[in-house]
């Protein structure tokens, strides 16, 4: 039976008055009706001081502590999400999602919630994932995909009725998404902190090498700031983009040539590359055309989970993967807490510094070596 919205508000408040509290999950199952439609209906209530809302669930205004998990302030220390679910949008488990998503589980379950996975970019985009996730009775959102381009662009944001954290990405200006609260990595930050470094040990150019990946553009402008600050001499044919509609194999190849002219002919000794694996495959290339690192080609990368592994072992440029997950969920549990309250405070654009990790394919061992 469909209910007129007067009608439905009626019934909410029949249902939730004679049993203290309810999940708004199976309160929508009982009404028929989609779990998003009875958010609004259940903020509406308790705009109108006719209901509470908690974690998940409605309460009877005067209900006792014990009707529902969370309808008194926990003590200090004491788990402060107990029985919120959030759900969480990711293309892929591999790095760095897979680290994200575990640091944000962790800090989750560590206050009493609970994470809740759909992957974009398979069967389902985005927007279908993230409606999935809210009918299912998530309490909020961390989205990784990326912002799609056009003025219409996440429009559909608001229409999920919960708090949405942006997760390793950002929304472009101008855009729906930059409103959103956001927390990534500063990956610009890394980049120019790797040419500092780089500048440190001598070098008057350094050379930046790109995949096509979310994070390219802030390691451009980063790599960009820091040659202009430091008044370095622009390496030719910098950026260089290892583009990943070429087989693998060639992409290996053509960007080691590339590297190989600009050390041979440009005497360009330095270079800041973008993702630790892919450097992994491109050291042996590199000996093969002569080019030895670090004596020939100091380099950097963007990214440390095999970092350490190679041959030498690759100073890395270390995103914050963990605690970038660990920090939204610290921000959506508090616009959570704020929805509570009725109190919203300013979005927030939160940046975590990435760590220098020094090995030896910058040369700085060497280097070290020979004061000795």
């Amino acid at each position: 039976m469909r209910f007129h919205v007067d009608q439905r508000h009626e019934r909410v408040l029949a249902l939730v008055r004679e049993r203290g509290s309810l999940r708004v999950a199976d309160l929508a199952g009982e009404l028929g009706v989609s779990a998003v439609t009875l958010r609004r209906d259940v903020e509406t209530l308790a705009t109108q001081g006719r209901l509470r809302r908690v974690h998940g669930s409605v309460v009877w205004p005067g209900a006792t502590a014990g009707a529902a998990p969370d309808t008194a302030p926990a003590p200090a220390g004491v788990r402060d999400a107990e029985g919120v679910v959030a759900g969480m949008v990711v293309p892929t488990l591999d790095c760095p999602f897979g680290e994200i998503v575990e640091g944000a589980r962790d800090a989750l379950e560590a206050r009493g919630g609970r994470l809740v996975l759909g992957l974009c970019g398979h069967a389902e985009g985005d927007a279908e994932q993230a409606g999935r996730l809210v009918a299912a009775g998530a309490d909020g959102l961390l989205l990784t995909c990326a912002p799609a381009p056009g003025p219409d662009s996440g429009g559909w944001i608001p229409g999920t009725g919960v708090p949405v954290v942006l997760v390793e990405r950002a929304g472009p200006p101008g855009s729906r998404w930059a409103d959103l609260d956001h927390v990534r990595s500063d990956a610009a930050h890394g980049a120019a902190t790797a040419v500092r470094h780089l500048v440190s040990l001598g070098h008057h150019s350094v050379a930046l090498v790109l995949r096509e990946a979310a994070s390219a553009e802030q390691l451009r402008a980063g790599h960009a700031a820091a040659v202009k600050a430091l008044e370095l001499t622009p390496a030719p044919g910098s950026p260089y983009v290892a583009s990943a509609r070429l087989p693998e194999a060639e992409r290996i190849e053509r960007t080691a040539e590339h590297l190989r002219a600009l050390a041979e002919e440009h005497g360009v000794r330095a270079v800041l590359l973008h993702g630790d694996e892919f450097a992994v495959v491109l050291l042996p290339r590199l000996r093969a055309l002569g080019v030895l690192v670090p004596e020939d080609l100091a380099i950097v990368v963007h990214g440390d989970q095999v970092a350490s592994l190679a041959d030498p072992p690759l100073t890395a440029v270390a995103p914050p993967n963990r605690a970038v997950g660990e920090a939204a969920v610290a921000l959506l549990l508090e616009r959570l807490a704020e929805d509570r309250r009725g109190d919203r405070g300013p979005r927030r654009h939160v940046e975590l510094l990435p760590a220098l990790r020094v090995r030896a394919s910058c040369g700085a061992v060497l280097r070290a070596a020979g004061r000795a």
